[in-house]
């Protein structure tokens, strides 16, 4: 008797690792296909997604060779706009967010409260109604001092930093929540000042979720295609996503070949800042989750 219920019960697993096994397999396929097909069309040099079938009939480097040597596609031109912007905004974003965090956290001062509030509430409203102002604000703002105006990238970044403070802030705050605030105290004891507590104490504990919102400001500014398609104008100052866009965006005009392989180029950058900043990402979400 005891052995057929160790049988059934043996049976029940190795049916219940199958049914896993299939499920896990369904969504890698499910993640795999679209990858795949981005890099059978990249390939393919008669511009379509696919050639009638998913096995490729046709190979080509033509898309990328389109891609450094005509001179209408600044495509170089386009990475080198977005790795700039992109790395600009993180590391503003989590200097200003990290600070602002440390003092609406540590900090007590009028008005505290209600900033907290206002931050939240803002982060409501969905970002395209402000569209409208924003573009108007910055032409505005060209005519005064261009560098920083419409058609800029330098505007561009001004606009990415004021939409994603109130997120870092919060994220980051939530975080330093969970220091203890015995090792601010310890350090004040010992004549530590405000700014030698943030850069001695708060910054190597918090390096982790720094690390997270820098990643995650990266990625978000250098896919971001709604304000850059709007702001940038010039095919020279145009990031990676809008500069793409050019090759599927006319109504009779769609060669997705190009745009394919631009789209693989251009994730070399957010695959590379990912491994290496993957250390910090796991620490991140270890530390997040056993803090407290």
């Amino acid at each position: 008797m005891a052995t057929q219920a160790v049988k059934k019960r043996k049976g029940r697993i190795s049916k219940g690792h199958l049914l896993s096994h299939a499920y896990i397999w369904v969504l890698i396929l499910f993640i795999v296909f679209p990858i795949y097909i981005v890099i059978e069309s990249s390939f393919n040099p008669t511009g379509v997604l696919t050639s009638g079938s998913f096995i490729p009939t046709q190979f080509s480097w033509a898309n990328y060779h389109q891609l450094f040597t005509d001179p209408h596609v600044p495509f170089p031109r386009w990475i080198l706009n977005s790795v700039i912007l992109a790395t600009a905004n993180a590391l503003i974003a989590v200097f200003i967010g990290g600070a602002s965090a440390f003092a609406f956290s540590r900090m007590k001062f009028r008005g505290r409260k209600i900033g907290l509030q206002a931050l939240l509430l803002v982060q409501v409203f969905p970002s395209f109604l402000a569209l409208a102002a924003i573009y108007v604000m910055m032409e505005r703002v060209y005519t005064v001092f261009p560098p920083i105006g419409l058609g800029s990238l330098g505007g561009l970044l001004l606009v990415y930093l004021g939409g994603s403070m109130g997120v870092n802030i919060w994220l980051l705050r939530g975080y330093i929540d969970t220091i203890p605030l015995e090792l601010d105290e310890a350090a004040r004891i010992d004549g530590a000042s405000t700014p030698q507590v943030y850069w001695l104490i708060f910054f190597p504990l918090a390096a982790p979720v720094l690390a997270v919102t820098a990643l995650l400001a990266f990625i978000g500014t250098f896919n971001e295609f709604i304000l850059a398609s709007l702001f940038l104008t010039d095919v020279h100052q145009r990031t990676v996503a809008v500069g793409l866009n050019s090759f599927v965006g006319a109504q009779f005009g769609q060669n997705w070949g190009p745009f394919a392989a631009g789209a693989l180029m251009a994730s070399v950058p957010l695959v590379i800042l990912f491994l290496s900043l993957q250390r910090f990402i796991i620490g991140g979400l270890t530390q997040g989750a056993t803090k407290g």
